[in-house]
């Protein structure tokens, strides 16, 4: 696969252990830590089958594992963001599903430092060029945030 190739089947990458991205194993997929970070600490936690698009395709069971991972997540993000990062505000988690076909839901940590005007609004609406520009991307100045977030899904483990 080449070597940003996961990106096309983060899933595939996650199930075959190549997604650099991925944080843990969850009992329903994967927590990874999102490609962008204008908001340190955004994760996503993937199924663990591609297959599913939607939470309502899962049975009962499988959508409250889902469920509780995305909220295993979220406390981690919200534990390692308080502890690591300064000025967190709070979690947003959302279950969306427009734009990739596969059943995800995305953690995004806020912040006091925000914009007045961007704060209270979706993450969504921020401006586009925070998406794609380098300053924003993965790297390896996020490992000390990567790892306690990890620390922190590590705990609640059960």
């Amino acid at each position: 696969m080449a070597v940003d190739g996961w990106r096309e089947d983060r899933i595939g990458s996650a199930l075959r252990g190549e997604n650099p991205a991925v944080l843990r194993r969850l009992d329903s997929g994967f927590a990874v830590i999102g490609d962008v970070q204008f908001l340190p600490g955004y994760s996503v936690l993937l199924t663990d089958d591609p297959a599913v698009q939607r939470l309502s395709e899962l049975p009962r069971s499988a959508r409250l594992a889902f469920l509780a991972d995305m909220d295993r997540l979220g406390e981690a993000v919200e534990r390692a963001c308080r502890r690591v990062e300064s000025g967190f505000r709070r979690v947003n988690l959302e279950i969306l599903g427009n734009t990739d076909a596969f059943l995800h839901a995305h953690v995004w940590p806020r912040y006091d430092w925000e914009s007045e005007e961007l704060v209270r609004l979706p993450v969504w609406l921020y401006p586009r060029e925070r998406w794609s520009e380098e300053r924003y991307a993965l790297g390896p100045r996020h490992d000390r945030l990567r790892e306690a977030i990890g620390e922190e899904l590590d705990r609640l483990a059960g």
